[in-house]
């Protein structure tokens, strides 16, 4: 059985990556739990507390075949105040140390987490030839991780490094990032406990909302494939647009309820992303990805699997 070293493991995208593959591969879960929880892994997965910025973490997994990298600084508000230097040392020496130390270690690929927010406010759909100009620090690392992996695999090319811009990706096992989680968590968890979600604006703005299963879809996609990707980057998304006011209604559908969200004005003043939605055409031709959760699906299973012991006391005060 070939095995996958995922950083980030017990974090909301890595947790349920080894949940939803604990069957066919043998996954090892790394993590150092500041934004991560180990309980939400399936008993039977390996767990390792760790750090991937630490060879000597790494070196806990053993000789693994693929590592899927999601640990790091993520999101633009952990780089604010005192989060700064940290976000980026954080962020850059993971990527760093991950890299080569898969290589040396004989992995065959690299699957790593970049960002959407590369794109800021791109024409819509947003397309991965386009240009892009990191809007925020948290897309400055992002950036930085691609550019890294085509150096890379340049001078590596038998370790192929393939970068996903994520959407806005949903779904369980986000309590432990608290007001770092997406927005139909952070909504998910007002409305059950009876509070008025936040909105910035008039919550016209719209995202391209992708439940996490089908992150992990294309990043499996990407393990399976024979072609040779080399440092490639792809869009992982739905190819749909939501509104924000459009959440609230279906998580009100959801619950059977009728919680109000509060509308303020927008805090976010450079920069504020008003539209997103993928073009997903390249992803599809190349790894056969097909998106596969609807949204009123899956805001349905997130309202259903709901743990409501495990919901911290969050702000809604977050970028939107």
């Amino acid at each position: 059985m070939e095995r996958i070293l995922v950083t980030g493991g017990a974090g909301f995208i890595g947790s349920n990556f080894c949940n939803l593959n604990k069957e066919e591969y043998e996954v090892i879960a790394l993590d150092n739990l500041f934004l991560g929880d180990e309980r939400n892994l399936l008993p039977d997965i390996r767990f390792i507390k760790g750090d991937a910025c630490t060879k000597e973490d790494l070196d806990k997994a053993g000789p693994v075949d693929y590592v899927v990298h999601l640990a790091g600084t993520s999101s633009a508000p952990m780089f604010m105040d005192d989060g700064f230097v940290e976000g980026y040392v954080n962020s850059i020496q993971s990527f760093a140390t991950v890299l080569d130390w898969a290589r040396r270690n004989g992995a065959k690929k690299v699957l790593y987490a970049s960002t959407s927010s590369l794109y800021g406010n791109n024409p819509l759909p947003l397309v991965e030839d386009q240009q892009v100009t990191p809007i925020n620090h948290y897309a400055v690392t992002k950036r930085t991780y691609e550019y890294c992996a085509r150096c890379y695999n340049k001078v590596y090319p038998q370790m192929d490094i393939v970068g996903f811009r994520f959407m806005s990706v949903y779904g369980p096992n986000e309590e432990a990032k608290g007001i770092y989680a997406n927005l139909i968590s952070q909504f998910c968890w007002d409305i059950a406990r009876d509070k008025a979600p936040v909105i910035y604006g008039d919550g016209t703005q719209t995202r391209d909302f992708t439940n996490v299963r089908d992150v992990a879809q294309g990043l499996i996609l990407a393990i399976k494939t024979d072609k040779k990707l080399g440092a490639d980057v792809f869009n992982i998304g739905t190819g749909r647009a939501t509104s924000v006011n459009e959440i609230v209604d279906a998580l009100n559908k959801a619950f059977g309820k009728n919680i109000k969200p509060k509308h303020i004005e927008n805090p976010v003043k450079e920069d504020y992303v008003l539209g997103q939605y993928a073009d997903i055409s390249k992803i599809k031709e190349v790894l056969d990805y097909e998106p596969t959760v609807r949204l009123e699906t899956g805001i349905k299973e997130q309202v259903e699997s709901l743990k409501i012991e495990k919901i911290r006391e969050t702000s809604s005060d977050q970028y939107r």
